[in-house]
């Protein structure tokens, strides 16, 4: 008997998370030169690190040999005061892809199942096989949120419902009187749900929903947050959940011990400060928006407006967009093909600087001219 046969069988048949290609990769494999290469494959911020976070980092480095706090008292202070919520009530994770993953282990077990949309985000899957739960996909309207579908799609076995605002990869965003009646209609039943806000920063104040007012409202809701986009921190790997009490009792039992290191939390603490950064991220990703959405409109390209980092855009329409994307390998531009999503003839672009989103633009318009 081969050892993986003693894996459970949900396990195995589990179809791994793909990443974005980095950099080095690609530079390897196309012997390209790495700083003529443009990555807008993983939503990342293109402006890099806050001021703020590089030099909390720096003064961090000599603790190094010691443990981080495991409780992360001082970002979730700064949290605490941010967001206007108690302590009690925030979750700490290392990057919101963990918290999602505590959820999965608190909540969800076989027997169990989770409901999710078409096209969101590919970890809910993921997240939901890896805890031997079933998986329930409601069908997508206009590529985002259905949310009268995901309802009637909850059983009396479902435990959790996953929901992003704004999605991804498709950008959509969900109007919030909606989903504030969609909460109210998940109230009623047996299963928490889980609003992934990870691009919230990216809202002007006028479009984002009052979530965090909303627990007052809805107890088995829980909101997630990320710092790895609109502050910067991908490589540090933290984020985290706010959610009633009783319920962050339940994550911080499955939470591993010391998850986010001593950088990630002075970063994190220091860039909820920094607001000047925050507020250049998003007047850079506006502009970035428009400027790649022009561009894809004097291409004759479709794209699904988004309120994200990133945008969706229909290279191949009645087609595969793979070869697209790999011919902007070849030539130093690294997007996201999202095929595994359902959307074949889609690439997910992130939004980068002027001049990186630029070169993409020139290139993939070279590519579609046959040049």
């Amino acid at each position: 008997m081969s050892l993986a046969e003693l894996s459970p069988h949900y396990i195995r048949a589990i179809a791994p998370y793909q990443p974005g290609k980095p950099i080095s990769e690609l530079a390897r494999e196309m012997g390209l030169d790495e700083a003529a290469i443009v990555k807008l494959a993983s939503n990342e911020n293109p402006l890099g690190v806050s001021p703020k976070a590089r030099a909390a980092i720096a003064a961090e480095s000599d603790e190094l040999a010691l443990y981080p706090d495991g409780n992360g008292f001082a970002l979730k202070s700064a949290l605490s005061r941010k967001l206007g919520v108690g302590l009690e009530q925030i979750v700490l994770g290392n990057g919101s892809n963990d918290v999602l993953e505590m959820v999965a282990r608190a909540f969800l077990a076989p027997g169990t199942s989770a409901v999710y949309a078409r096209h969101a985000f590919a970890v809910y899957p993921l997240a939901t096989q890896a805890a031997g739960a079933i998986g329930i996909e409601a069908p997508a309207r206009d590529f985002g949120h259905d949310l009268e579908a995901m309802r009637a799609r909850v059983q009396r076995h479902t435990r959790v419902v996953w929901i992003a605002n704004p999605n991804n990869p498709t950008g959509t965003l969900l109007g919030n009187e909606a989903l504030h009646a969609a909460l109210a209609g998940f109230a009623a039943t047996s299963a928490v749900v889980v609003l992934d806000e990870a691009y919230v920063e990216y809202l002007d104040a006028g479009r984002r929903a009052p979530s965090l007012e909303w627990l007052r409202e809805f107890p088995n809701l829980i909101v997630c947050r990320t710092f790895s986009k609109a502050y910067g921190l991908a490589g540090l790997r933290v984020g985290y959940a706010v959610c009633r009490p009783e319920v962050a009792d339940l994550l911080n039992r499955v939470r591993q011990p010391f998850n986010v290191n001593s950088l990630a939390l002075a970063a994190a603490t220091a860039a909820l400060d920094d607001t000047e950064f925050l507020d250049q991220t998003k007047r850079v990703n506006d502009a970035g928006m428009r400027q790649l959405t022009e561009g894809f409109a004097r291409l004759g390209l479709d794209w699904i407006t988004s309120a994200g980092n990133f945008v969706a855009v229909r290279v191949a329409p009645g087609g595969d967009a793979m070869p697209i994307f790999q011919a902007l390998l070849r030539r130093g531009v690294i997007v996201r093909p999202v095929g595994n999503y359902g959307m074949p003839e889609y690439l997910r672009v992130s939004i980068g600087l002027p001049e990186q989103n630029e070169k993409c633009l020139t290139v993939l318009g070279d590519i579609l001219g046959g040049r």
